[in-house]
């Protein structure tokens, strides 16, 4: 069975977000584990981003690049993060993924700017 600890340590991520209806949408990222809370990165206008404010409950599994869902599910509740702790969850994913993480997130800085992007902090339910 999939512990939270354990799907934050693995590489991707599948995060489940929820639309109004109560609709699954599932999505696979990048996610770098502080204590005991699981840190994403992702665009400011995305949709998870809308879902995740009306509501704040999702899962997260382990899971392929491709979103391929490769174990159990964990409830958790997720939380926007402000500047600062955008720049924590950028940090955090740079150091995880290596080259490949920073010059993603650098890439992302300079096509985006620093506002275009936001942290989500995911804490087990």
């Amino acid at each position: 069975m999939a512990t939270f600890a354990n799907i934050a340590d693995g590489k991707f991520v599948s995060l489940t977000t929820f639309k109004k209806d109560g609709t699954p949408v599932a999505t696979p990222l990048w996610g770098a584990r502080d204590g005991d809370r699981l840190l994403v990165w992702t665009t400011t206008d995305s949709w998870k981003v809308k879902r995740i404010r009306r509501n704040s409950s999702v899962t997260i599994a382990p899971c392929s690049a491709r979103g391929k869902v490769e174990g159990d599910a964990v409830a958790g509740v997720a939380e926007i993060m402000d500047a600062a702790g955008t720049e924590k969850a950028r940090s955090a994913i740079s150091s995880k993924y290596g080259i490949l993480g920073w010059l993603t997130v650098k890439g992302s800085s300079l096509r985006r700017g620093k506002s275009g992007t936001v942290g989500i902090s995911i804490v087990p339910a």
